[in-house]
């Protein structure tokens, strides 16, 4: 491959991150060192499935091993800490996401890392929560799921994944903007939460789309709407919460690449011309699809955004809520 000046790669890659469908051949590798993506969970899951597609389509791209790397644990915060102890050379990036970066920091008085301890690489994708309801509620659209609310004498119980995860606080958001009582009810996973709303023993489930779709489908439960700020391709005739009158409900969960803080900048740029290249890939569209999620790429400055949006999104409530976890 012909060498290129200095001037030429950083053309380059600029027009990789304003036009994010560029070719691969954009970035190249430096080294033959291995560029390690830490995943907060165990291995398995969604968020680890996606990772190691991501990892495969970005080591394309750079030319350059690229491996996912599991460490799990309290709530992503041994995963998140050990990348904000990492090398600053660009070797060590984090999948971080809602849960484990905004969240924890507001949340958490004793965490062992600031948002400040990273520097934003690439968002990669987001999703929306639904409002799902036993199909036995009497209630067909969002207008009428209010109206039921508010006429009944005791709480609507929704299913949580545990105290400041993003269900809880969205239910409480909910709640208040809808202007009826509601109590949240803890679940270890979205399985078993779902499990619960079928039976009845839970009224309200804010699961993925993705992870109701099928009960939707046999009849069992309600998808009333979804909180993206456009319908979702694969449920169309699902409006947002924003159409049916709560603009202030729109809300997502995301996925993104995060490198320790004081990383160059020249190789943040290319890991994240990297990562666009990669969530172009057509396995990754698929997969996003299964899993009811939205690539979301662009320069690393809209990572930067997102973590503003979360702070003014989830701080009030967490704040009005006086909500803290140990």
């Amino acid at each position: 491959m012909a060498k290129i000046s200095r001037r030429q790669f950083t053309t380059l890659v600029a027009g990789a991150i304003i036009a994010p469908f560029a070719a691969p051949a954009i970035v190249r590798a430096r080294s033959s060192q291995t560029i390690f993506i830490i995943v907060p969970y165990a291995s398995g899951g969604s968020i680890d499935s996606l990772m190691r597609t991501v990892a495969k389509g970005m080591s394309e791209a750079l030319d350059q091993p690229v491996l996912v790397d599991n460490k799990p644990g309290a709530n992503g915060i041994v995963g998140s800490q050990y990348v904000a102890r990492a090398a600053k050379d660009g070797t060590v990036l984090l999948a971080g996401g809602t849960g484990p970066i905004s969240l924890n920091v507001l949340l958490r008085k004793n965490l062992p890392y600031k948002l400040s301890h990273f520097a934003s690489v690439a968002m990669l994708c987001n999703g929306p929560l639904s409002l799902t309801v036993n199909a036995k509620m009497p209630v067909t659209d969002v207008k009428s799921f209010v109206s039921y609310a508010k006429g009944r004498d005791k709480p609507l119980f929704y299913a949580t994944l545990g105290p400041g995860s993003v269900t809880h606080l969205f239910g409480i958001m909910m709640g208040k903007s809808m202007g009826f009582a509601v109590t949240d009810v803890a679940y270890r996973n979205n399985p078993l939460s779902v499990m619960e709303l079928l039976s009845g023993a839970c009224d309200l489930n804010f699961a993925t789309p993705a992870a109701v779709a099928e009960h939707a489908k046999t009849g069992q439960l309600r998808i009333l709407a979804v909180s993206s700020a456009k319908r979702m391709a694969n449920i169309p005739d699902v409006p947002t919460l924003a159409e049916s009158g709560y603009p202030e409900l729109s809300a997502s969960f995301w996925t993104a690449l995060h490198a320790p803080a004081g990383t160059p900048r020249d190789v943040i740029e290319r890991l994240n011309a990297a990562a666009n290249a990669a969530m172009q890939k057509p396995e990754i569209a698929k997969q996003l699809e299964t899993d009811g999620l939205q690539a979301d790429i662009g320069a690393p400055q809209l990572l930067d955004s997102q973590l503003g949006k979360d702070a003014a999104l989830w701080g009030p409530v967490i704040t009005a809520q006086n909500i803290s976890l140990e």
